[in-house]
């Protein structure tokens, strides 16, 4: 999970080369898509030959690489969660085809991309500072690659062997990969379809890991998604994807018999399912108390299975909160009950449901560290 901003206790005490990557960040955010277009410009001119690793169609996702770099050194100073942030984007990059040797073409264009609209700030110790960031960067990206190598695929083949339309734009969509594929629930993969090659959108698990080794999605068609529109209105049985290697923290300490506190929004439903499903599988009776907002009553596509589970297990409780006849956002919603302060909380959804979420459990006291979730800016393309 991308790292969440430093609080202004921590930026008082970043170091050097923090503070000098954050003037950078400051003078070109407002040019930001102006260095993502150089930094792609510079990166296919000046070695033509990486141009094959990335989609013929660029614009929903060109800046995404870009992104992820600038994010990282960003929060060079936060050594723990960056090196978790890190590894899983270079155990991801396998499945572009992305080698140990490409990284310094990358990190030559960033810096070039950066100092042309940094201009006015631009020196030598500031270059000398992304330098060093970029290698402490490329280096725990390409040794979690290296070692990932070892151990797993960088790509899954997996074959559509049922497609249920629950709505007309939401299909609950179950795979057979290939080889074993391991994960734990609450997580989320990267998905590519035939259709699209090297287009890659993330999906969360929409059940614990199963017997018979089979994945279910819940995939919800969005406006001018490539990938969403095609395992909704084209994806068959029968076709094959490819599967990246799984992701996220979203998962439950077993360790504790504390209870969980879980919102779900829309498709954000499906790891939700899959918490519940983990906690059944091992016997355990702590309470789950499942919050499933909806706009419209049709939107709660899902709610026959939570409430059959709710059914088989007497520590469950699911309630449903409907926008349009509540009138009552599903964070309110959580607000008039508990108290939660003994609950692990987990927010899955929109954007802008998790950010709403996750500060109205902070506002019912219940410590940062005690609530998970896919990250923002992960979710920002999860689905399209």
């Amino acid at each position: 999970m991308p790292p969440q901003r430093s609080d202004p206790a921590q930026a008082q005490q970043a170091s050097p080369d923090a503070i000098l990557i954050r003037r950078t960040m400051a003078e070109v955010a407002p040019v930001a898509d102006k260095v993502t277009s150089y930094f792609y410009a510079l990166l296919f001119v000046r070695h033509p030959h990486l141009r094959s690793l990335f989609p013929a169609a660029m614009d929903t996702q060109r800046d995404r690489l870009l992104k992820a770099l600038l994010t990282a050194a960003e929060h060079i100073d936060n050594t723990p969660v960056l090196v978790d942030y890190l590894q899983n984007l270079g155990r991801g990059h396998r499945k572009y085809g992305t080698r140990a040797e490409h990284y310094p073409a990358v990190g030559e264009c960033l810096i070039g991309a950066l100092s042309k609209y940094a201009e006015k700030i631009w020196e030598p110790e500031l270059e000398a500072a992304w330098v060093r960031a970029y290698t402490t960067i490329s280096q725990v990206m390409i040794d979690a690659a290296a070692t990932d190598e070892l151990r797993a695929p960088a790509w899954w083949y997996a074959e559509v062997v049922s497609h249920d339309l629950r709505t007309p734009d939401v299909a609950v969509v179950t795979l057979r990969p290939d080889q074993p594929y391991p994960f734990l629930a609450g997580q989320y993969t990267s998905l590519e379809t035939p259709w699209w090659p090297r287009i890659w959108r993330h999906y969360s698990f929409a059940s614990a890991p199963r017997s018979d080794g089979l994945l279910s999605f819940h995939v919800k068609a969005v406006p001018a998604g490539w990938v969403s529109n095609a395992l909704v209105h084209r994806a068959r049985p029968g076709d094959i994807v490819r599967l990246g290697p799984p992701a996220g923290s979203m998962t439950v300490d077993h360790t504790t018999d504390s209870g969980l506190l879980c919102l779900g929004g829309g498709t954000g439903i499906a790891p939700i399912k899959a918490l519940v499903e983990d906690v059944a599988e091992r016997g355990e009776r702590r309470p789950v108390e499942v919050f499933y907002g909806a706009r419209t009553d049709h939107d709660l596509y899902d709610i026959d299975t939570m409430l059959r589970l709710q059914q088989s297990h007497p520590w469950l409780s699911v309630r449903a909160v409907i926008d349009q006849l509540a009138r009552v956002q599903l964070p309110d919603a959580i607000r008039q009950y508990g108290p939660w302060n003994e609950y692990d909380a987990f927010v899955s959804g929109p954007p802008g449901m998790i950010r709403s979420g996750v500060d109205a459990l902070r506002d019912l006291g219940i410590p940062s560290n005690r609530i998970r979730h896919d990250s923002v800016e992960e979710l920002v393309v999860i689905g399209d």
